[in-house]
């Protein structure tokens, strides 16, 4: 079962020489048709796999010239988008039939071959190809624990194109071990909100800025669109420096985010790391795409080394954790005057906003835990001075511990937990 497995992917770029770049673009393109095709046939009546696959394959098989494997996994990409249709128009949102747009490709290990020399080997429309693997000069690469190690097995992957250039997101698994299959659910947890300005705080009251992030990503995205337009064989060699700079940039944030996080669980001694679900980030929080990218990669990150530390991380519902108080639960658009600050316009409590949603954050798992039958209910907030229960319950850190409260006391009354 796919829940006994732990799953990681470790990106790459490929080095394509010409004749494979076409040979790799007619794949794409191909693959693209044949997801539609699957697509136009199942969509109103299946999203199965077992479904659409026996439905479409011939179809697809006779239309494009993709081979067996490769029209196989074009009807389950065409399964897996109808179901995420039906389950967005589940919560309410209008939806439509999926269209095959993006510039990528499904691998699995019929058709990608990893070798030991650092190549890959894909199936394309006509012949495999065979390129090397671009990896870091040292190796101390993300990628090598996966690439290196005999416990990670090679799973579904996907190549993306993109500025030019070809990406291969590997994908690896791992069965779980005894102690990640019995993580308790319940215990202390650490909320953590994802943001512009800050790009990470949590509920202890631990800030990792945004600014620096937000600066570079658009000053990236300046440089990408001269370089582009530009359009000359030099300016395409100085968009690949740059990409690469950049890439190399946003991941060292993301690793250096990704330990303090796990850190700040760790010191407060917590067994859940909650964020809020990363859906819909983008239209929340106006994020661009490298955001919304950088955001997904640093959950990833957190995910992967807090499972190592025997902690869980979990992501739940974000409606409203901007706008509720999570001191007495009222929630109101007023609440949020300017988009760095809440006040509470009911009982006057003031705090950071995005230390607000943290919290909010948090606390929304907590409850979760008192109304599902697999939990005990026993979860409980982790904060800067102690921790709180729903019903109020506050127990203060042990001596040695930071007691500074980032919140403003209420103006009716001192506060005496967080």
């Amino acid at each position: 079962m796919a829940d006994d497995y732990v799953r990681r992917t470790a990106i790459t770029r490929l080095s394509v020489e010409d004749e494979q770049r076409e040979l790799l673009e007619d794949t794409i393109t191909e693959w693209k048709q044949g997801c539609q095709i699957a697509t136009e046939m199942a969509w109103g009546k299946y999203n199965a796999k077992s479904d659409v696959q026996p439905l479409a394959y011939d179809e697809v098989r006779e239309h494009t010239p993709l081979g067996s494997q490769h029209a196989i996994l074009a009807t389950h990409q065409a399964a897996q988008a109808i179901t995420g249709c039906i389950e967005r128009k589940a919560k309410g949102k209008k939806v439509g039939k999926p269209t095959f747009t993006a510039p990528t490709v499904k691998y699995d290990t019929r058709t990608m071959t990893l070798f030991d020399d650092d190549t890959v080997s894909l199936s394309t429309t006509e012949s495999r190809v065979r390129c090397d693997l671009v990896l870091p000069d040292d190796d101390d690469g993300y990628q090598r624990q996966y690439l290196d190690s005999d416990e990670w097995s090679v799973t579904e992957s996907t190549l993306t194109a993109r500025d030019g250039d070809y990406f291969l997101h590997i994908g690896f698994r791992r069965p779980k071990t005894d102690i990640e299959r019995n993580t308790a659910e319940d215990g202390t947890v650490l909320g953590v909100d994802l943001g512009i300005k800050n790009l990470a705080v949590t509920s202890t009251a631990y800030f990792f800025s945004g600014r620096e992030l937000t600066h570079n990503l658009r000053e990236f995205e300046k440089v990408r669109a001269g370089l582009q337009q530009t359009g000359t064989r030099s300016a395409h060699r100085t968009l690949e420096q740059s990409s690469g700079r950049e890439l190399r940039y946003v991941r060292d944030v993301l690793h250096r985010a990704s330990n303090a996080i796990v850190d700040e669980a760790l010191r407060y001694e917590c067994d859940v790391i909650a964020f809020e679900d990363l859906t819909d980030i983008r239209d929340r929080t106006g994020a661009s795409w490298g955001h919304k990218w950088a955001f997904r990669t640093l959950y990833e990150q957190v995910e992967y080394k807090a499972e190592a530390e025997g902690l869980s991380v979990k992501q739940v519902g974000s409606a409203y954790t901007s706008k509720r108080c999570a001191e007495c639960g009222f929630t109101a658009d007023e609440n949020r005057p300017t988009r760095n600050d809440f006040r509470c316009v009911k009982c006057g409590s003031e705090a950071n906003a995005d230390y607000n949603a943290a919290k909010n954050i948090g606390m929304r798992y907590v409850r979760r835990g008192q109304q599902s039958s697999r939990r005990t209910g026993n979860s409980q907030l982790a904060l800067k001075s102690g921790t709180v229960t729903p019903s109020g319950g506050f127990t203060a850190h042990p001596d040695g511990f930071e007691t500074e409260f980032t919140d403003k006391p209420h103006p009716q009354r001192a506060k005496s937990s967080d």
